[in-house]
């Protein structure tokens, strides 16, 4: 098999995981390996910086996911995939563009907003998405600097992995954080955040949440934190349920976790002991965990947040929620819904709105009839939806890759009219584009570590990085780090 033009060129737009392994995929095919299909690969962000969301969608406190990061740089580091940053899909780069300049293009560009949540109340001031918030304290560019950080209860809708990250940010104190590469702004804003009380509210029971042992275990690790219990969450699991827990090794040690916190919370209450950390110290922040509550009202005064409204739940004989007709309300002065994210449109892709995704069958992208787009594809989660862990996006390259792969062999694909490698570069510094490369993220992040290592942690150790906020000091810095060569 070849391609009638090579090299075969190709677009990827994103660069965060889904985007990196769809053209690993494709490089690691036996036909690419052994040169019957040469390949030039072009990786595109609309910021600055590589990483997607492992840079900008993932905790600070979370180190081991921010590993991945290793793998990806990796991955680009050998130099046969270009990284090309601060490049916007729609505005600096247009579907038109990449028909001329490419073979081929993968749509892997995620999912960055809040998926919503349906009830009265929910667009009241202090209601906030927790993708915005996780944009916030990342250190995303493209969000403001400040968050308004005022209220001494609030409460976190959902039981996933995102829920549990912003409840641990909101949770622990300022200076914890200052191990993480959290930027200056986010530090000074949780420092001076007037929360105590962190509610954390899911639709089922412990059994059924989508955490890891680890990170259920996570919760309790804040310095000056206690964890709150309800017993009727856990006394309200049948005999039944517990068999089915007991059952999945992942589920019985989450569930066990909760029951442990449980079991000592009521055991200092029968004792009469004060309430501690894990650590035996002084309490000065809680984190409420409320199972078998569905929301149902935001409620507010003068259209500011000051509670929110549930009806307890229970699973019915089939395993699915259902209400048990009691409503209890909570004061809250700020809400934050993570009930998982919805992708965004992008100009001139056919878009399946109510799924937030890209119309494809099987990476191939489609109009809304079903007719195939030639040449267009997708991966990761603007091809199937935001659901998955990160390592689904291999899965879902290797599939889009067959496909993409089918139609070369087909002969499906037609070659793109403008075959030089660095037309692409001069069409966009003629646009005014100051685009980042992968040299341009090496100075990037070198500066980055330089500014950790000026800076301490509340220990007195210097920090391993300090995230760059601003856009402009990002392309700066990123430019002054690449030679003359790399560009047009």
């Amino acid at each position: 098999m070849s391609f009638s033009q090579q090299p075969f060129r190709l677009a990827v737009i994103g660069s965060g995981p889904a985007g990196v392994y769809a053209a690993e995929t494709l490089l690691r095919t036996e036909r690419a390996k052994n040169g019957d299909l040469e390949v030039a690969i072009d990786l595109f962000d609309r910021l600055p910086a590589p990483f997607g969301l492992i840079r900008y969608g993932v905790a600070p406190d979370h180190p081991r996911i921010k590993g991945i990061i290793t793998a990806l740089h990796r991955i680009l580091g050998r130099g046969d995939i270009r990284f090309l940053g601060d490049v916007d899909f729609g505005t600096d780069l247009t579907a038109e563009d990449l028909r001329t300049h490419y073979d081929a293009v993968i749509f892997a560009t995620g999912a960055l907003k809040d998926a919503d949540l349906d009830i009265p109340g929910i667009e009241l001031d202090g209601s906030y998405g927790a993708a915005d918030f996780v944009a916030w304290y990342d250190g995303n560019p493209d969000y403001p600097r400040t968050w308004e950080l005022d209220a001494e209860s609030v409460a976190v809708i959902g039981n996933g992995n995102v829920a549990l990250d912003v409840a641990r940010v909101l949770s622990k104190s300022a200076d914890e954080l200052l191990r993480t590469e959290i930027p200056a702004n986010v530090h000074e804003g949780l420092q001076s955040a007037a929360t105590t009380d962190v509610h954390v509210f899911g639709r089922r029971g412990p059994a059924q949440t989508k955490f890891s042992p680890l990170e259920a275990r996570e919760l309790a690790h804040p310095q000056g934190l206690q964890v709150v219990m309800d017993p009727r969450d856990v006394e309200q699991i049948t005999d039944a349920q517990w068999e089915a827990i007991k059952a999945d090794k992942r589920t019985d040690q989450v569930t066990q976790t909760f029951v442990g916190w449980l079991e000592e919370q009521q055991r200092r209450e029968a004792a009469g002991e004060e309430p501690t950390d894990r650590n035996g110290g002084p309490v000065q922040r809680r984190l409420h965990m409320h199972f078998w509550h569905r929301p149902v009202e935001v409620i507010g005064e003068d259209g500011k947040v000051t509670g929110m409204r549930f009806e307890r739940t229970r699973l019915d004989d089939e395993g699915r929620v259902e209400g048990t007709g009691e409503f209890i309300d909570y004061e809250l002065g700020a809400v934050y819904r993570a009930v998982g994210y919805h992708g965004s449109e992008l100009p001139g892709m056919p878009y399946d709105a109510k799924r937030g995704v890209i119309c494809n069958v099987a990476g191939r992208v489609t109009e809304a009839d079903g007719t195939l787009v030639p040449g267009v594809y997708a991966n990761g989660w603007i091809k199937r939806g935001p659901v998955g862990l990160i390592g689904a996006t291999k899965s879902d390259a290797i599939e889009t890759i067959a496909s993409l792969l089918e139609d070369i062999d087909a002969g499906r694909l037609t070659a793109a009219p403008e075959r030089d490698n660095d037309a692409i570069l001069r069409l966009l510094e003629d646009r005014g584009v100051q685009y980042t490369t992968w040299d341009g993220w090496t100075a990037l992040d070198e500066h980055e570590k330089a500014l950790g290592a000026a800076a301490v942690d509340a220990d007195g150790e210097p920090r391993a990085r300090v995230k760059v906020v601003e856009r402009d000091e990002m392309v700066s810095v990123s430019r002054a780090g690449m030679p003359e060569h790399s560009r047009a």
